[in-house]
């Protein structure tokens, strides 16, 4: 098995080195280079934080994701968060959300990902990040609430990423999200290329739309729309009977490929999830890589994995990350291998929510028990 500081230190570098591809990529526009010369020393100063609290017995991932709300303007089919939204709790205040990315800059997390729901139905979100300019928030949105105001904004917030969900071309994104959205998707990307926001799109990878996805065609269509990240997000299937939707092993290695190819022709970022996780010795999640917040304020594993132990509310964010739930799952390897269906911890499931009930009264106060 992989060392423990071996996958840190890998994952260290990899992080750097996407930025100095998004330094590559923003020589055109002086202000943004400027700032992404700036990010690199941050995300050093970040991985040292993490070393020095390691040294204290705290695992602290560079990735954070946060699902802040569960509303949204859509209804798309297969929604993970409509799948998995079965709690009582209320979501956590804007005043509260600010305190927990403002200890998780202090710990050394860097790069928090935003999600939803749809993150901009919470109407303080920019002026929540903007007290954040070292931290690097790529937020996942339908985009149809990203209006002049909001690009006003963002372009003072070069560390803040929109990044736009879409599933192919116009009959592909209307058949999930509704008639209508992807055009009005098209509207937003000019915008914020006119205006020279720095932003992408993020892909639900499909069995099914993996040909169109991945093709030459598409990808030029993207990059002349001004995109400069664009995310592969494996399909998740959180829906009975979708199972024909995950890609095969064989299209996940074309994948792979493919990305490699379109990094070295196109001056944008290619990221795919979970991606090739076995050079970090597995599934990154439960801490090892990342965590999940829910818009409740419980402290997952992943959003694929919506169990938790521990709320944001009664703990700090720095105790929470002690949860013996989530050390549990990074002390199992055989669990964290990938498999068919690429989640790991979506193929285990019941083993995930039986290390639950083991733990279940360890942080009994903070206790968020989401069980689907």
């Amino acid at each position: 098995m992989q060392k423990k500081y071996d996958y840190i230190e890998l994952m260290n570098r990899s992080i750097v080195n996407l930025v100095k591809k998004a330094l590559r990529i923003s020589l055109t526009n002086p202000f943004y280079a400027g700032f992404i010369l700036r990010t690199i020393g941050w995300q050093k100063k970040a991985a040292i934080l993490r070393k020095y609290w390691e040294s204290k017995n705290v695992h602290v991932p560079p990735f954070m994701i946060s699902s802040i709300t569960r509303r949204c303007n859509l209804k798309c089919k297969g929604c993970y968060s409509n799948a998995f939204n079965n709690s009582s709790f209320s979501e956590m205040s804007d005043e509260k959300y600010k305190s927990v990315i403002r200890e998780a800059s202090e710990l050394g997390i860097s790069i928090i990902l935003i999600a939803g729901g749809e993150p901009f139905a919470r109407s303080k979100l920019l002026d929540i990040t903007k007290s954040f300019p070292k931290v690097i928030f790529p937020i996942f949105t339908n985009g149809l609430l990203i209006n002049d105001e909001t690009i006003k904004k963002l372009k003072k917030q070069r560390n803040v990423i929109p990044i736009i969900s879409i599933e192919g071309f116009e009959s592909e994104t209307d058949n999930r999200r509704g008639k209508g959205v992807y055009k009005k998707t098209q509207v937003i990307m000019k915008k914020m290329k006119k205006d020279k926001i720095f932003f992408g799109i993020s892909l639900t990878v499909t069995r099914d739309n993996f040909p169109l996805i991945t093709s030459e065609d598409f990808i030029k269509e993207q990059v002349h729309m001004g995109c400069k990240v664009i995310f592969y997000v494996e399909y998740v299937p959180v829906e009975q009977d979708t199972e024909s939707l995950v890609i095969t092993q064989e299209q996940r290695k074309e994948l792979e490929t493919r990305l490699d190819q379109f990094s070295s022709e196109y001056r944008s970022l290619f990221i795919s999830f979970p991606g090739d996780e076995a050079k970090f010795g597995g599934c990154l999640s439960s801490g090892r890589g990342f965590v999940h917040i829910n818009p409740e304020g419980g402290l997952e594993p992943c959003p694929f994995a919506p169990y938790s132990d521990v709320n944001l509310k009664f703990f700090s964010l720095k105790e929470a990350l002690q949860s013996e739930f989530l050390k549990k799952i990074r002390q199992s390897p055989e669990h964290l291998k990938e498999t068919d269906c690429g989640c790991a911890l979506w193929n285990n499931s019941e083993w995930v929510r039986s290390l639950l009930h083991k733990d279940k009264n360890i942080y009994n106060k903070g206790a968020n028990f989401n069980e689907n």
